[in-house]
C-alpha cells in the first residue's frame, strides 16, 4: 500500500513538473512572436524613441525568473557539486601560491 502511495505522489509531482515546463515553453513562444511585432510597431510609428527596449528588458527578466522557477539553479550550474569543486579549486590555487 505504501508503494502505491509513493508511486501516485511521484506521478503527481511529475505531472506538475511537465505542466510547468510546458508553461515555460509557451512563454518562450509568446515572447518569440510578440517582441518582433512590438519592435516593428515602435520603429514604424515612433522611430525617434526606442521604447521596445522596455519590453525586451521586462520580458527578458520575467523569462529568466520563470526559467529559474521551473528548472532551478541547477540549470545555471549552481549545485552542491559545483560548490565543492570550486572550494577544492580555490584551495589548490592557494596551496600552489604558498609553495
Amino acid at each position: 500500500m505504501d508503494y502505491n502511495f509513493k508511486k501516485e505522489q511521484a506521478y503527481i509531482k511529475a505531472k506538475k513538473k511537465v505542466k510547468d515546463i510546458k508553461g515555460f515553453y509557451i512563454h518562450l513562444v509568446i515572447i518569440f512572436f510578440s517582441l518582433p511585432i512590438i519592435i516593428l510597431t515602435n520603429l514604424m510609428f515612433v522611430p525617434g524613441f526606442h521604447y521596445f527596449w522596455f519590453s525586451v528588458f521586462g520580458w527578458g527578466l520575467a523569462f529568466f525568473f520563470h526559467g529559474i522557477s521551473v528548472f532551478g539553479l541547477k540549470s545555471l550550474g549552481f549545485t552542491k557539486d559545483w560548490e565543492e569543486n570550486k572550494i577544492k579549486e580555490i584551495m589548490e590555487e592557494q596551496l600552489k601560491k604558498e609553495i
